[in-house]
């Protein structure tokens, strides 16, 4: 064993004993980003070679920083992001959403998409969608000037339109004309607070995680929008907490215009998010 490893060996160790979830992984990836090579390649890194900085980039992880804003980037599904602090970091259940989302756009009979995806924060969901639908034409929302900054580095040189603008007011242009609309909105009670993970608590931006009592007053403004941009017969998915389940597919009620309002699981099988379509004007 070289000294890096040997270091990670005991960088793991500190991060299970802060409570780090995922202690191995981040300490290796730590060590990677440090040192310039790959997880992989830890191992061909020459003891003189040994950056002390990777203690520096340990002890802001065992405070429980997030390891995305070490780092500055995120991956999310085959993408490579930019983050940091004022940008809600990307998580792994959303992948679910997003891989819902392309299955039902590939399914319409339309040559060119129009999708929508409000709240899109560092833009994952509209770039996955633009990557992977390439006849589509995805348009992206985001309220918050610092997260913009991070979503027009992302989305420089892609298709995706991005906006800046609230979800609940945004793209009145394109009433009636969507297929798709997606979004990741703040759905945490703020009678939660204390019990969010530091990382999110602490370094996710408010406007990001919290949405009133019941952490679904967005969500329902959202549905407004939906119903007004999309088109008869256009979907909308949105992501909700998964204490969350069951409630959220009565948002999208049929007395406001909807049919097929459903939950679906992501790969935990808890219950992660929610999608009708529109049927009346």
């Amino acid at each position: 064993m070289n000294l890096l490893l040997a270091e990670v060996a005991q960088a793991a160790q500190r991060l299970a004993d802060a409570g780090v979830p995922s202690p191995r992984f981040d300490a290796e990836e730590l060590a990677a980003h440090v040192h310039g090579v790959k997880r992989s390649q830890l191992h061909t890194v020459a003891d003189a070679d040994f950056d002390a900085r990777y203690w520096e980039a340990i002890a802001r992880r065992e405070a429980r920083e997030p390891l995305q804003h070490i780092t500055g980037r995120a991956f999310f599904r085959y993408l490579e992001l930019h983050v940091g602090p004022g940008v809600f970091v990307p998580r792994p259940e959303t992948e679910s959403v997003v891989g819902w989302a392309i299955d039902a756009v590939r399914a319409m009979d339309v040559v060119e998409p129009l999708i929508v995806d409000l709240c899109t924060g560092s833009g994952a969901i509209a770039l996955a969608l633009a990557q992977e639908v390439p006849r589509s034409t995805v348009h992206a929302v985001e309220l918050s000037e610092q997260a913009l900054t991070y979503a027009r580095r992302n989305v420089e040189g892609s298709r995706v339109n991005l906006h800046h603008g609230d979800a609940l007011t945004a793209l009145p242009e394109l009433d009636g004309q969507v297929d798709l609309v997606v979004s990741n909105p703040p759905y945490i009670p703020l009678t939660e607070w204390e019990y969010v993970a530091p990382e999110a608590r602490d370094h996710d931006p408010e406007l990001a995680l919290f949405s009133g009592e019941d952490g679904l007053d967005t969500i329902r403004g959202i549905e407004r929008t939906a119903h007004r941009l999309l088109r008869p017969g256009g979907l909308v998915v949105i992501e909700h907490a998964d204490t969350q389940g069951g409630q959220v597919p009565w948002i999208f009620a049929e007395e406001r215009g909807w049919a097929d309002a459903a939950d679906h699981p992501d790969l935990n099988n808890r219950p992660r998010f929610a999608t009708a379509r529109r049927v009346t004007p």
